[in-house]
């Protein structure tokens, strides 16, 4: 479960503190729940996703978990530039509890396999694509269990074949552990998702069905 308590985020811009993305977001997210997030652009989907997800911090309010969440799949930060690709992923399986030889070995081929960087996996991180750095942290999530899987835009990402493959995996993961989801495209949302959050005017609103998000969402839409 994760619960959001009064949560309010704004960041700094070159003219001060910008306006308040996140006012007041009140959520409890059951396990084993896929959710889907929709509002406009700017309206705070990425960064609440960041905030569940522990890569940010609101200015104000809380996020309790009471199991594994991941990071942002996809999410490009987090990996040491002038390190390889092997190396970041051999770093991120060790502290996340897979030390033992075999058990490490059987997840760097994976990681390798599914993220396709070839000889690259060997090469720093600096010298990769932001597509390349996508790929690995994708792979570094799903080499990982997690309880709940948290995803921004992450099955557009890539080529064909890789978004292919995403989708699979995401239907894999759907079976087994809770998602938390962007996407733009609705398709994607009421294939992998059955609760909704439409954020709006820094608001979250939750519905049980994930249509009823969509229809809030685009009747909000200026006419």
């Amino acid at each position: 479960m994760i619960v959001v308590t009064d949560v309010h985020k704004r960041y700094q811009t070159d003219h001060g503190l910008g306006p308040w993305v996140l006012k007041g977001v009140n959520l409890t997210i059951p396990r084993n729940v896929n959710v889907g997030l929709v509002g406009g652009n700017g309206a705070g989907k990425s960064t609440l996703l960041r905030i569940m997800g522990g890569v940010d911090q609101p200015n104000k309010g809380s996020v309790q978990r009471t199991c594994r969440v991941s990071w942002p799949m996809g999410y490009g930060g987090g990996l040491q530039g002038s390190l390889s690709g092997r190396q970041n992923a051999k770093f991120v399986c060790r502290i996340h509890g897979h030390t033992s030889h075999a058990d490490l070995q059987d997840r760097l081929q994976y990681i390798q396999d599914f993220a396709q960087l070839g000889e690259s996996f060997d090469e720093p991180v600096k010298t990769y694509s932001s597509g390349m750095k996508s790929r690995l942290q994708f792979a570094l999530s799903l080499a990982i269990e997690f309880d709940v899987y948290i995803s921004d835009e992450v099955t557009a990402a890539g080529d064909a074949a890789f978004t292919k493959k995403a989708a699979a995996a995401f239907k894999g993961l759907a079976n087994k552990a809770g998602l938390i989801m962007v996407s733009h495209g609705e398709g994607t949302l009421k294939q992998f998702c059955q609760s909704g959050i439409w954020l709006n005017k820094g608001q979250a609103h939750w519905f049980e069905n994930i249509d009823d998000a969509l229809v809030a969402y685009k009747e909000s839409l200026p006419q």
